[in-house]
């Protein structure tokens, strides 16, 4: 860790047990390596939600580009759902 800029962050008392804990057990050797953990579950976390949302865009937009929608309107929908439970609803008898 050649270029390293320490920095100073304020914890709840719960949260500063639960990192002095793990330090104590052996399961991290430092507070700085729970940090950087973190940290770097943080950043994944928001890569994971650009790629989603990059995802729903292009979705929206082909849904976009192809065109008008085969019903004109919700009462449509439904009414096709309605036909379709009531087809399975009839297999089931």
């Amino acid at each position: 860790m050649a270029n390293v800029e320490k920095i100073s962050i304020a914890l709840t008392p719960e949260m500063a047990a639960l990192v002095r804990d793990a330090v104590k057990s052996g399961e991290y050797a430092s507070s700085s390596e729970i940090v950087r953990e973190a940290l770097r579950d943080w950043k994944y976390k928001r890569t994971i939600q650009a790629k989603n949302i990059d995802e729903i865009y292009s979705l929206w937009q082909e849904g976009i580009n192809s065109g008008s929608g085969k019903y004109a309107n919700i009462e449509d929908i439904k009414l096709e759902a309605r036909q379709r439970l009531k087809q399975i609803s009839d297999k089931d008898v």
